[in-house]
């Protein structure tokens, strides 16, 4: 069963848009043999410019669906969530059924599919190891220790979107990186 948590910042979900939501969301539903209990995060945002922007999450146990959408109309946006979520259930879907096929066993695919879903998964499928994730170059560097403003410029000056450096105060491992608004962003790792 899905749970809604549909937030709006500077908008109000009024009961249209709550609706619109949770009939778009629920045609997912058609990819699992049993609807699994998971709750569903959509936060809606209307911006000066009239942009909206839409995010929805949805995390289960051993997957977690995520996308986002800036669109000038937020039905539009919502559309597109939607298909953005549908290509990632049928990308993961695949890389399951090219696992268990691998093996001779496309049978125990859709159980094993929906166990991923559902929580249930077998073993054999929680080792992914897809060659999607294959680390294709590596790269090795000295942390600097230094401040937040520093690793920003140290990123501009690079042309990076993101930086990795050390905190010179609190001497952690930390990330800056750059926003889709054009601001920055700071992940801090705790110990």
């Amino acid at each position: 069963m899905l749970n809604y948590n549909i937030r709006g910042e500077n908008i109000e979900v009024t009961p249209a848009i709550r609706e619109y939501v949770e009939k778009k969301i629920d045609k997912l539903e058609r990819y699992f043999n049993d609807t699994p209990d998971a709750n569903v995060h959509v936060n809606l945002k209307v911006y000066n410019d009239k942009q909206t922007k839409v995010e929805v999450t949805i995390p289960m146990p051993r997957l977690t669906l995520r996308a986002e959408e800036r669109h000038e109309e937020m039905y539009a946006a919502i559309d597109l969530i939607v298909d953005k979520l549908e290509r990632q259930i049928r990308k993961h879907k695949t890389k399951v059924n090219r696992k268990f096929r691998e093996k001779g066993n496309e049978q125990e695919f859709f159980a094993a599919f929906d166990g991923i879903l559902n929580g249930t998964a077998a073993t054999a499928v929680d080792e992914d190891t897809d060659n999607d994730m294959d680390i294709v170059r590596t790269k090795t560097f000295n942390l600097k220790p230094m401040d937040s403003e520093e690793a920003v410029l140290q990123m501009n000056m690079l042309g990076h979107s993101f930086y990795v450096y050390t905190d010179a105060e609190s001497n952690g491992t930390n990330i800056v990186y750059k926003r889709r608004d054009g601001k920055y962003g700071l992940i801090e790792t705790e110990v």
